[in-house]
C-alpha cells in the first residue's frame, strides 16, 4: 500500500462519480443544451487535451447519463486523481480536475541480490512519466516475480510516494529480499522397487544440505519441478518399468516461505522384458533380419527405452554411411501384459540416397569462408555421409574460433534426393592479452607478458609473442603459423626464442641457484597430413647454449671447484651449439584439441641433434592419450608417454655421461604431481657430518640439510588415469573442474658419476672409523699445505706439520702448524637411478580464476625409490596449465 500526504488517499474514492444536485432528475425535463464548457485545476494539460476524452461539446444536448460518462471517461485517461462536474442545472458546465502528479524519479532499495539494471528493465514506471496506483501495484508484481524465479519466494515490495513541488512525486519501492527458498524435503510416495534415495539421486532438485553450498539444484524452481518427473520417468523406463507414470507432484511453501516440500506420488506398475526385436527396413540395400542381428538389445533382455533410443540413433546413423540424410527409424511397439514382454519393430522407411547440395556458411563477421569450408569433410555433389559431418563439427570445434556447442545442421535441399548442410557459428575471440603478476610453488613470483592472436586476420594463422620473467627463468618467444600454405594442406612455423634458466637445489627451506643455461635459437616447422587422422610433421632447431655456474660460489682460482658444485655439474659447463632435424608421426581422432571428451592421440617423434654444431645424439619419444565420455558429465581419460636418448658420440670419460646434463629428461611437478619439482630420478645428494652430544662423528640426515642435484636421466616414461567430475551448473559457472586421478612413471638410465673427493679417515680409541677434512695441498708436489703465524702477525704457507723451515727446506720444531682444509668431509652418495616405477593418487581442481588460470594438487606419493623428493600440495596460480 501506499504511503503519502492524505489528499491522495482521496483518489480512490473520487474515481466513483459523484451527482451534483444539478444532475439528479426529479421529473421529466426539456432537452438541455451546454451553454458553456471549461476545465479548471488543470496545471499541466490543457483544456482541450481533457474534454478530448469525453463527449461534451459545447452546443450540444447533454444528460445525466452523459456527465457521468464523461467523469468515467476523465478517470480511465489515468491523467487524473479527482474529477467532478458542476453547473448541470444551469448548461454552464464547469469540469474541475486534479492531475496525477509527475514521477521525477523511481528509486530503489533494499536489493543486493538484483541489481538496479535487472529490475528497472523490468518496470513500466519511469521519469517524466503519470503516476499511478495501478502503474504501482503491477510494478509491484513485476519485481515480487523478479524475485520468485531467483528462488526467493518470501521476497516482498512496500511502495512508497515521496511528494515534491509542482505536482512532482519520487516513487521509493522498498524490498525486502529474503532468503533464498530452499528444498527442505523431497518425498516420494508408493515406490516399492527403489528407495528414495535412490529416486532423489536421479533428480537435478536436491534436497538443501550443508556440503551442497555450491549446486543451484537446493533451489525452488517450477520447470526444474517437471523436469524431475521427466528424469524419474526416464530412469523406470530405463529398469523396465514401461507403465510407470507420476500422478501428481505437489510443491508446498512453509509458512515462513524460507522452504519448499515437494511430494511425488508414482505408479511403479510391473517390470517388462523385451519380446522379439526385429527390423523392418523399405530400403533395399538394407536387409533387416541381417540389421537385426547387429542390435544390442536381446529378446528376454530386461526392457530399456534409453536403448530402444541408442538403436535408433544408431541404426539413423547407418544409414547415413550409406548416403540416406533424411531416414525416418520408427520403433513399433507391442506390450503383452500377461507376459510382461515389450516386441519392438524398428522399421526403417523408404528414403532416397542423398547429395551435399550446398554448404552454407553463416554468422562469421572476421573469419574467412574458407577457414571454416576446409574444415568441412563434404564437399558440394558429394555423396552425404553422416561420419564426414561428425567429423567436420569435430574440426570445427578444435579450432577454438566460434563458441562450444556447434553443430552442422542438415535441412532438405531443392529436391528430395539433395542435402543442404548449414554450419551457423558464433564467433568469439580468439585475440588474448595476459599482463599478469602471479606466484608459484615452482618459480616463485612471476611477472609475465602474452599476446596471441589465434585467427590473425581472419585466416586462421596463428601470431604470439610473450615475455616471462621469474626468479628462476626469463623468456622472450615469438612464433608464426601459418596451417594452409598458399591455401594448400600444410602447415608452416617459426619460432625464436631466448631462454634464461637456473637451476637450483635446497638448503633447509633456502633455494639456491646451482647452475644457470643460457639459451638462443630458432625453430622452423612443417607439417602434412597423410590420412584423416594420420598426420606428418618435421622441424628444424638451430640453439647456441650456454651452461654456467656462479663463480663467487663454486669458483676456485679460477676453476669450477668440484668440493663446491660437485664433479657433475663442472663436466656439465661450457658453450654449445646444437644443430637439429626431427619430425613426428601424429594419430589424432580427438573431438576437441582444446578440452577433449572422446577420442585418442598417438605421437611418435624423433630429433637428430648431429647436422653440424657441437652436439650429437638421437632423441625418440611416444605420447599417447585416450578420451571417453563415461556417461551423466564424467570424463575418463588414459594419458602415457616415455621417451630415451641416444648418443651419438663417444665418452667423454670415466664417470662423465655423454648426453649434456640440459639435454636430458626430468620429471617431477607439474607433470608427475605428488613430487616436487625434478624430484623423481637420479641424483646426486650430499650430506655434511656433525657430531652427536657424546662427541661421536655422524651425518646430518635432516631432509632440509641435504644439498640435493638432479641429474636427470635419458629414459623415462609416465601415464595417468584421471577421472573428470561433473559439478553443479553454480560451479560450472565458476570455471571449476575437479579431478582425481592416479600416476605412475619412472626417470632413470644415466652414468654414474665419479665420486668428487676421497677423504681421509682415521679410528679413534674405540674403535670408531673419523672421516677427516680433506686437507689442500701443493700443486707441484702434492703435499699437504699447512699455516703458521709469523712474528708480523700474518699467516704463512709451508708444507711442514710442525717448525719451520730452514734454508734448505728441512723442517725444524716440533710445534704443530695448523692444516689448511680444502673442504669440510661430506658423502656423497648417487641415488634414484632406477626404472622401477613411483606411484602417486590425488585430486585437481583447474579454476579460471579472476586472477587467472589456477590448478590446486593435493598429491600422494604411494610407492617412492630412495632420494626422491615427495610433496603434498603444489599450486599454480597466473601461469597458464
Amino acid at each position: 500500500m501506499l504511503s503519502g500526504v492524505p489528499a491522495l488517499a482521496q483518489t480512490a474514492p473520487a474515481r466513483t462519480p459523484v451527482a451534483t444536485p444539478a444532475v439528479v432528475a426529479t421529473a421529466p425535463q426539456a432537452q438541455r443544451v451546454i451553454k458553456s464548457l471549461r476545465v479548471e485545476g488543470s496545471q499541466r494539460i490543457e483544456a482541450e487535451t481533457a474534454l478530448s476524452y469525453t463527449k461534451l461539446r459545447q452546443g450540444q444536448p447533454y444528460t445525466n447519463e452523459l456527465l457521468d460518462q464523461a467523469i468515467k471517461d476523465l478517470f480511465a485517461s489515468d491523467l487524473f486523481a479527482d474529477v467532478s462536474i458542476a453547473g448541470a442545472e444551469t448548461g454552464d458546465i464547469v469540469i474541475r480536475v486534479r492531475e496525477n502528479p509527475i514521477i521525477n524519479r523511481v528509486i530503489l532499495e533494499g536489493n543486493k541480490r538484483l541489481k538496479d539494471d535487472k529490475i528497472v528493465k523490468e518496470i513500466k514506471l519511469k521519469p517524466r512519466q503519470i503516476f499511478t496506483r495501478a502503474a504501482v501495484r503491477q510494478d509491484v508484481g513485476r519485481i515480487v516475480e523478479l524475485y520468485r524465479r531467483q528462488g526467493r519466494f518470501a521476497a516482498s515490495v512496500e511502495p512508497k510516494m515521496v511528494n515534491l513541488d509542482q505536482n512532482r512525486v519520487d516513487v521509493v519501492f522498498e524490498i525486502s529480499e529474503g532468503p533464498k527458498s530452499k528444498v527442505r524435503q523431497i518425498n516420494i510416495l508408493g515406490n516399492e522397487v527403489f528407495d528414495d534415495g535412490k529416486l532423489r539421486a536421479q533428480m537435478a532438485t536436491k534436497e538443501a544440505r550443508f556440503y551442497r553450498f555450491l549446486s543451484s539444484g537446493t533451489s525452488y524452481d517450477q520447470d526444474r519441478l517437471a523436469y524431475d518427473q521427466q528424469k524419474l520417468r526416464q530412469f523406470y523406463l530405463t529398469e523396465g518399468y514401461a507403465d510407470f507414470r507420476v500422478t501428481s507432484a505437489v510443491a508446498e511453501l512453509t509458512p515462513d516461505k524460507k522452504d519448499f516440500i515437494i511430494t511425488y506420488v508414482v505408479e511403479e506398475g510391473p517390470r517388462y522384458k523385451f519380446g522379439d526385436v526385429t527390423v523392418d527396413s523399405d530400403i533395399r540395400d538394407f536387409d533387416g533380419k541381417k540389421l537385426a542381428t547387429t542390435l544390442p538389445i536381446k529378446k528376454g533382455d530386461w526392457y530399456n527405452a534409453k536403448a530402444v533410443e541408442d538403436t535408433v540413433d544408431n541404426l539413423s546413423q547407418t544409414t547415413g554411411l550409406f548416403g540416406y540424410a533424411f531416414t525416418q527409424v520408427a520403433p513399433e511397439f507391442q506390450r503383452d501384459r500377461d507376459t510382461l514382454t515389450m516386441s519392438i519393430n524398428f522399421h526403417i522407411g523408404q528414403a532416397q540416397r542423398t547429395y551435399v547440395e550446398r554448404v552454407e556458411i553463416t554468422g562469421n563477421t572476421n573469419t574467412q569462408d574458407k577457414v571454416i569450408r576446409r574444415e568441412i569433410r563434404l564437399a558440394e555433389g558429394d555423396a552425404f555421409n553422416t561420419f564426414q559431418v561428425k567429423r567436420s563439427q569435430d574440426r570445427i570445434n578444435s579450432l577454438g574460433y566460434f563458441q562450444d556447442k556447434f553443430e552442422i545442421k542438415q535441412t532438405p535441399g531443392t529436391t528430395p534426393d539433395r542435402v543442404v548442410l548449414e554450419a551457423n557459428v558464433e564467433e568469439k575471440s580468439t585475440g588474448e592479452l595476459q599482463l599478469s603478476a602471479g606466484y608459484s610453488s615452482l618459480e616463485r613470483f612471476i611477472i609475465q607478458a602474452n599476446i596471441t592472436q589465434r585467427n590473425f586476420r581472419g585466416r586462421g594463422q596463428e601470431l604470439r609473442a610473450g615475455v616471462n620473467y621469474s626468479t628462476y627463468s626469463k623468456s622472450i618467444e615469438l612464433g608464426f603459423t601459418e596451417p594452409y600454405l598458399f591455401d594448400r594442406n600444410i602447415a608452416v612455423g617459426v619460432d625464436v626464442f631466448r631462454r634464461d634458466f637456473n637451476s637450483f637445489n635446497f638448503i633447509g627451506t633456502n633455494r639456491n641457484t646451482t647452475y644457470s643455461q643460457t639459451s638462443t635459437g630458432f625453430q622452423v616447422r612443417a607439417g602434412v597430413p597423410l590420412t584423416e587422422f594420420w598426420q606428418l610433421a618435421g622441424r628444424y632447431s638451430l640453439s647456441y647454449d650456454d651452461v654456467g655456474l656462479d663463480e663467487a660460489s663454486f669458483f676456485t682460482n679460477g676453476q669450477c671447484d668440484p668440493l663446491k658444485a660437485g664433479r657433475y655439474l663442472c663436466d656439465a659447463l661450457g658453450k654449445r651449439l646444437t644443430s637439429a632435424v626431427g619430425y613426428s608421426l601424429i594419430y589424432d581422432s580427438l573431438n576437441s584439441r582444446l578440452r577433449p571428451t572422446a577420442g585418442q592421440r598417438l605421437s611418435f617423434s624423433q630429433d637428430f641433434a648431429g647436422l653440424g654444431g657441437d652436439v650429437k645424439y638421437i632423441r625418440t619419444r611416444l605420447e599417447g592419450a585416450k578420451y571417453k565420455n563415461i556417461g551423466s558429465g564424467f570424463i575418463g581419460s588414459i594419458v602415457a608417454e616415455g621417451g630415451y636418448i641416444h648418443s651419438l658420440q663417444g665418452s667423454p670419460g670415466d664417470g662423465r655421461d655423454p648426453i649434456r646434463i640440459n639435454d636430458r629428461f626430468y620429471l617431477g611437478e607439474p607433470q608427475f604431481r605428488g613430487f616436487d619439482i625434478r624430484g623423481v630420478g637420479p641424483r646426486v645428494q650430499r650430506l655434511s657430518y656433525t657430531t652427536d652430544p657424546s662427541g661421536a662423528q655422524v651425518l646430518v640426515t635432516d631432509r632440509d640439510q641435504i644439498i640435493d642435484d638432479a641429474l636427470g636421466g635419458k629414459a623415462y616414461y609416465l601415464a595417468r588415469v584421471e577421472l573428470e567430475i561433473p559439478l553443479g551448473s553454480g560451479a560450472r559457472e565458476l570455471g571449476l573442474r575437479p579431478s582425481i586421478y592416479a600416476q605412475m612413471g619412472s626417470l632413470f638410465n644415466i652414468t654414474r658419476p665419479r665420486p668428487t673427493a676421497t677423504f681421509p679417515t682415521t679410528t679413534d680409541a674405540n674403535g670408531n672409523t673419523i672421516v677427516l677434512p680433506l686437507p689442500q695441498t701443493d700443486p707441484t708436489t702434492g703435499a699437504p699445505l699447512y699455516y703458521f703465524v709469523n712474528a708480523a702477525g700474518g699467516a704463512v704457507q709451508t708444507t711442514c706439520a710442525t717448525g719451520l723451515p730452514d734454508a734448505s727446506g728441512a723442517c725444524n720444531g716440533i710445534i704443530p702448524n695448523v692444516p689448511l682444509i680444502a673442504s669440510q668431509p661430506f658423502l656423497e652418495r648417487f641415488l634414484g637411478d632406477s626404472a622401477r616405477p613411483r606411484v602417486s593418487v590425488g585430486i585437481g581442481v583447474n579454476w579460471n580464476s579472476p586472477f587467472g588460470p589456477l590448478r590446486i594438487d593435493l598429491a600422494k606419493a604411494l610407492v617412492t625409490q630412495p632420494g626422491d623428493d615427495p610433496k603434498l600440495i603444489t599450486f599454480n596460480v597466473g601461469t597458464q596449465f
